[in-house]
């Protein structure tokens, strides 16, 4: 029995010996292969797959980098800066990369001078780029970069600087964060003044910084230069007596254009109130529009020399006409229309002089509604000044069709109609250009351009010659007189409409004038919207906008006085009749 036992735990030692030595075999085999696989692979790598290896290493550490391009520049037609690009440096960061701890949280939410809780939410963007504070500061981009925070960048982009700020705002417009054209010329002729961004190939470290600059793939191209039409010194004077002006008279705004009636480049165009371009926040929406091309309303007496020039066009009419106006009132239909006072038998010429709405009515209603209609539409009423400014408005001139009686009447002194300051100065560089109606234009012109004649270069004189009387002593404004110059001008006061009918303690006061009346070059248009007290007629309020903005005007741009000349001409040419 135990002989048998020996032989069967022999049987079972024996069984389980080639058990472990397959298994030690297998292990073996196992790590032999798993050797030569490794040995095989890194061959491979080594040897067969150095090519595409390179490739994905450079994808890892090469970055194209966006270059940004300057915007071109906006100038005066002296070649004065009006607007200007200037390179900054705005903070970015990887949120892959910084650290999220509340020490460097705290330190950039210091420096860059933000919420530290927002700038948390910025930096868990599943984003590998976010901006966390752009156009900075130099000082602030130095104190940056002195954190030496790993995933921050510093970038190069351009910033918008106005050199004149306030004074041209209306004008020139501005660009938003992204360098884009928001109002204004900058907004008109954005794709112009835009840049064309470059691209450049750069080696970046594990941190996410620069480290070397391989290539320039794309070189930027800056965006062209435009001269416009503005005088920026003029731009300066018309402003700064505007403002003192709507200050004055607690006007709710003003606005003013200046003209070279020649060539109909626009000289001047300010508003007040306006805004500093340079400021992103704070601006009012009411303060941005340009009220000198977008604003409309109705020009009252300001009308009157067109509704005269018409009659005088037909043959019908010369200065020394004689008009009855009296009792100072007429009845039109079933409504009336009224003067200030009775004047009696007066002339055509004393008919502008005194501003005689009875005047005006009888003269229109003696031509034919479409005669009227014809001269105010070919003066450009009712139509865009296409001057290329966003939001100008064409106003409103209804059809002759349409005309009452009344309608004709009210039209001969201004109300029924619509325009914009623009609109009105372009329709008195008709009678300062001898009739000829130039398209105007806010960029400064090279070479000459071809008017369209509105009415005969006669007409447009004798007109004229009719306004200068406006501005003498027995005038309507005689606060609009330029020392050592002859003034041709007209008056307007209109009650601002309201729903229902005329407001009775709101108006608009206006003036617009032509110099030098012998020889025109300027004419200016001078809008004073609401203002508050006893002065609210056009010659006390707008006038001396005028005398003080034109005095100085024809000075700067050297033009010489010729009321002296004139004055001694018609005195030897008195004392010839009597000899």
């Amino acid at each position: 029995m135990a002989g048998g036992k020996k032989r069967k735990n022999h049987q079972a030692e024996v069984i389980r010996l080639p058990s472990y030595r397959a298994r030690r075999i297998t292990v073996l085999v196992v790590i032999g292969l798993a050797f030569a696989a490794l040995i095989w692979r890194s061959v491979d790598r080594q040897v067969f797959e150095t090519a595409f290896l390179q490739e994905q290493g450079e994808m890892r550490y090469l970055r194209t980098m966006k270059v940004s391009a300057s915007r071109g520049m906006i100038a005066d037609r002296n070649g004065e800066p009006l607007a200007i690009s200037t390179p900054v440096k705005s903070v970015a960061a990887n949120p892959k990369v910084i650290k999220g701890d509340s020490e460097t949280i705290g330190a950039l939410a210091s420096t860059l001078n933000l919420d530290p809780d927002r700038l948390r939410r910025l930096l868990s963007s599943e984003r590998g780029f976010v901006y966390l504070k752009r156009r900075v500061n130099p000082d602030i981009a130095e104190q940056v970069d002195a954190l030496e925070l790993d995933g921050i960048d510093l970038l190069t982009e351009y910033r918008r600087f106005y050199p004149s700020g306030e004074v041209m705002s209306h004008i020139v417009g501005f660009t938003n964060i992204d360098d884009q054209g928001q109002e204004g010329i900058e907004l008109a002729y954005d794709e112009w003044l835009s840049g064309s961004a470059g691209a450049k190939r750069v080696i970046k470290d594990g941190k996410g910084r620069v480290v070397e600059q391989v290539e320039n793939i794309r070189s930027p191209f800056p965006g062209k230069e435009l001269k416009l039409s503005i005088d920026r010194r003029l731009q300066f004077l018309a402003y700064r007596e505007l403002k003192a002006a709507v200050s004055k008279h607690k006007a709710r705004s003003g606005s003013a254009v200046i003209l070279d009636s020649r060539s109909g480049e626009i000289l001047a165009m300010v508003n007040s109130p306006s805004y500093n371009p340079n400021a992103l926040r704070g601006r009012r929406s009411s303060s941005l529009r340009n009220r000198a091309v977008t604003d409309v309303f109705e020009p009252g007496s300001t009308i009157k020399p067109f509704t005269v020039a018409a009659a005088v066009e037909l043959g019908r009419f010369n200065p020394n006409t004689p008009i009855d106006v009296s009792p100072g009132q007429m009845k039109v239909g079933r409504y009336l229309v009224r003067d200030n006072r009775n004047y009696g038998m007066i002339d055509v010429a004393t008919v502008l002089r005194k501003s005689s709405n009875v005047g005006a009515s009888k003269i229109a209603l003696s031509m034919q509604p479409e005669t009227l209609w014809r001269l105010f539409s070919g003066l450009g009423f009712g139509e865009s000044p296409y001057s290329q400014f966003p939001g100008e408005s064409g106003g409103r001139l209804p059809h002759f069709s349409d005309w009452s009686s009344f309608e004709q009447a009210t039209l001969s002194f201004g109300y029924g109609l619509s325009v914009t300051p623009l609109q009105l100065a372009r329709a008195y560089a008709v009678l300062a250009n001898d009739g000829l109606r130039m398209p105007v234009s806010l960029l400064k012109l090279d070479q000459p351009v071809e008017g369209v004649r509105v009415m005969r270069k006669s007409t447009a004189r004798t007109v004229v010659e009719m306004l200068e009387a406006v501005v003498s002593n027995e005038g309507t404004a005689p606060q609009a007189a330029v020392p050592g110059y002859r003034v041709a001008g007209k008056t307007g006061t209109a009650k601002k409409s309201v729903a229902g009918g005329y407001a009775e303690d709101k108006y608009l006061s206006l003036f617009v004038g032509i110099a030098p009346a012998g020889d025109p070059r300027l004419v200016m248009a001078v809008f004073i919207d609401e203002p508050k007290g006893k002065e609210y007629y056009g010659g006390l309020v707008a006038g001396p906008v005028f005398s003080r903005v034109m005095s100085g005007a024809l000075r700067l741009l050297n033009i010489p006085p010729d009321k002296h000349w004139h004055e001694n001409n018609t005195l030897m040419a008195r004392l010839g009749d009597r000899q």
